[in-house]
């Protein structure tokens, strides 16, 4: 059964430290033109959003004897051992899509290729920030469907990171219907709108939720690692 969810860029929480973060100055004090630019971005960002998200509640799954795939309503991810294990003791599987739009990505291309680049710089970042903020609302969403049901949840694991192929991506959205929250795929399994993701959340009554899970991924160069491990 397919869920589907709107919010508006005042349902949520952004980090303004967390941003200043991102854009290199992690003491939270933004220098000139920054402080500007992050200001006018967070005012035009409520009118640049279509934030969209859609969630799929699995009825069958089942992993494979290697522990390595799951078959989730007949299809067959290979997630690898490493998203699987996390996965454990998953009795249903939510699998979901969240975007921020398109106006916000193309807002930051066109200042990007013009006549102000470090102002699309901030709402590039802004941007990813604005997805992923609304995927942990999604997530909460999820959380409290399995709650009510005494059942917890993983953390969130998304195809192309630890080892999992982002070719499955185009098994994911087979779940969901075309055009589902205004999202499309490319032949390459990127998504379009660019600030977008997806994903799968376990479900059960013995899985485990953790709060930090970086030392999974072998990403080199991402920012999320280097910004918890000084935590």
């Amino acid at each position: 059964m397919n869920h589907e969810v709107a919010y508006s860029f005042n349902d949520l929480t952004l980090n303004k430290e967390y941003l200043s973060t991102m854009l290199g100055f992690p003491d939270g004090i933004l220098p000139e033109p920054f402080d500007e630019y992050v200001l006018e971005a967070f005012r035009e960002a409520g009118s640049l959003c279509n934030i969209r998200g859609a969630y799929y509640l699995s009825s069958k799954s089942e992993f494979s004897s290697d522990n390595s795939n799951v078959n989730i309503d007949g299809i067959e991810f290979e997630i690898g051992k490493t998203v699987a294990k996390e996965l454990k003791n998953s009795e249903q599987f939510a699998v979901f899509i969240c975007t921020a739009g398109e106006e916000i990505s193309l807002r930051s291309q066109k200042l990007l290729a013009g006549e102000n680049p470090v102002l699309g710089y901030v709402y590039d970042i802004l941007g990813s920030m604005i997805v992923e903020t609304a995927t942990d609302l999604l997530q909460n969403e999820i959380k409290r469907t399995a709650n009510v049901n005494g059942l917890g949840i993983t953390n969130r694991y998304s195809p192309g990171y630890c080892k999992w192929n982002v070719s499955d991506q185009h098994k994911l959205f087979s779940l969901f219907p075309p055009n589902c929250c205004g999202i499309q795929l490319t032949d390459s399994a990127l998504m379009h709108p660019i600030k977008s993701l997806s994903g799968i959340i376990g479900i059960g009554k013995e899985v485990k939720y953790r709060e930090y899970t970086c030392d999974l991924c072998s990403q080199a160069g991402c920012f999320h690692k280097s910004h918890h491990r000084k935590r």
